[in-house]
Formats: C-alpha cells, sequence, structure tokens
C-alpha cells in the first residue's frame, strides 16, 4: 500500500511542477516603447477586466528592444514607436507578419513650470532663452535607438536650432528618461513624446507644448506578433485593435493613423 502511495506520488509531482510554468506561459512578455507606459498600462487593466488574462509588459526605447528580439529576448508581441523596427524584424523572419499600425506619435516641448522662460509650439521662449544663457542642459532620447530622440533631432535641425543645442544634450535611454531628466533639474527644458504628458502626476510640473507634426517623419506606431506567439498575446494584439482600445490612445495623446493630426 505504501508503495502503491509512493508511485501515485511520484507520479504527481512533474504535473504539480509543471504547473506553475504552464501558468507563466499564460502570461506572455510584451516589449513595448516608453511612450506608451500611461496608455498601454491602461489598456492591459482593461483586458484584464473584460478576459480575465494578464500581460507583462517591458518598456524601453524601440531600437533597443528590437536588439534583444533580435538576440532572441522572449517577447510575444513588440509595440514600437517606429515601424521601420518592425521592418527590420520582419526582414529577419521574427515576426508572424508585417504588423499593424495602431497609432501616430507627437512630440512636445517641456520645462518645468515657473522655469523662467516661455514654452510655446514655434520655440520662440527657447531661442530667447538660449541667446540668454538660461539653458544649460536640453534633454532628448538618444537619437541612435529612440525614435523620439530621432525626430526631436530632426524638428531641432528644421529650427535651425541644433547647432546651439547639441553640446547642451543630454541624453535619455528612452523618452521616458528624457523627461525623467527635466522633472529632477537634470535639465531646463527638453523634447519628449506628448503621450507621457498625460501622468496626472506629472502635468502640473511642466509647462508644455505641442509641436507641429510637419516638423518631423511621422512617428507612425506599429505592433507585431512575434513567432510562436501565444493564445493571449495574440488576444491581447486584438485588444489593441478595438474601439475600446483606440480611444485609450487618443486620451493619452496619440493621434489613430489615418486621421488629422
Amino acid at each position: 500500500m505504501d508503495t502503491t502511495l509512493s508511485r501515485r506520488a511520484a507520479l504527481a509531482l512533474p504535473l504539480l511542477l509543471a504547473a506553475p510554468a504552464r501558468a507563466a506561459d499564460d502570461v506572455p512578455n510584451i516589449a513595448a516603447a516608453a511612450d506608451l507606459r500611461l496608455a498601454l498600462d491602461a489598456i492591459a487593466a482593461d483586458f484584464r477586466h473584460s478576459t480575465g488574462k494578464q500581460v507583462r509588459i517591458s518598456y524601453g526605447s524601440s531600437g533597443n528592444l528590437t536588439g534583444q528580439l533580435l538576440g532572441g529576448a522572449p517577447f510575444q508581441l513588440f509595440l514600437s514607436a517606429d515601424e521601420a523596427y518592425v521592418a527590420r524584424l520582419a526582414a529577419a523572419g521574427r515576426t508572424v507578419d508585417a504588423g499593424q499600425l495602431y497609432a501616430i506619435g507627437r512630440l512636445a516641448l517641456v520645462a518645468r513650470r515657473g522655469g523662467g522662460f516661455r514654452v510655446d509650439a514655434r520655440l520662440l521662449g527657447l531661442r530667447a532663452a538660449l541667446a540668454q544663457g538660461r539653458i544649460k542642459h536640453f534633454a532628448i532620447a538618444n537619437p541612435a535607438h529612440a525614435p523620439y530622440g530621432q525626430r526631436a533631432r530632426e524638428a531641432l535641425i528644421g529650427q535651425k536650432l541644433w547647432p546651439d543645442l547639441q553640446r547642451r544634450l543630454v541624453l535619455g535611454e528612452n523618452v521616458a528618461q528624457a523627461l525623467q531628466f527635466v522633472l529632477v533639474g537634470g535639465a531646463e527644458a527638453g523634447i519628449v513624446s506628448l503621450a507621457l504628458l498625460r501622468d496626472p502626476a506629472v502635468a502640473p510640473r511642466l509647462d508644455a507644448a505641442v509641436l507641429p507634426a510637419s516638423w518631423h517623419r511621422p512617428l507612425r506606431q506599429r505592433m507585431v506578433l512575434m513567432r510562436g506567439a501565444g493564445t493571449t498575446a495574440r488576444a491581447f494584439q486584438g485588444f489593441l485593435q478595438t474601439p475600446q482600445a483606440r480611444q485609450a490612445f487618443v486620451r493619452h495623446g496619440f493621434t489613430l493613423p489615418g486621421e488629422a493630426g
């Protein structure tokens, strides 16, 4: 009798040990651009409420996340701030298809409230502050791997401000870190994602102005399922295209593909 019970216990043990692994597989890892933190956290909460399923989201610069995915990182869905990175993954055979556009990002000039210069969409206040020597540090995301940094550089070059600001740059690993530099005083001003300014803990501390979209290439944000993506990741990707999720993107400062902005 004891032998029989021991055999049953031995047979059951691998099943018990395997159960947590299967449960973990049901919570897919999602890679997402840093500008999505507020919007995607809200959408993931709606997804959990609607379906009872969860996702695990890691935020970073689109370029760095692409490098991780090319290196075999176990993400099942990638939401990039620039569709060029999705195209790179697709060309390498790492994705199930070419993906779907989900949003258009916008840039904003920011400075700490009461910082002593006018924050406006034409950058007149920034020009004046530069001429007066009041801008010592200016924050953007690193253009080497962050789409918002690349577009910030394009806007500043077009407005003939790049030569004056380049030597004053403080580069964030991603756009969220660039915003943090401004918030903690590491830079007097910067150019970041409008979407991150919808945080009620952040907005009252900043003066901000949305920059004209015509000043840079559009931030066409594309998502794509990676090869081997499971059912929950596929369900979340579908949920991101529902009216409920699209409205959340709009609330958080994004323009929807095909709409004027």
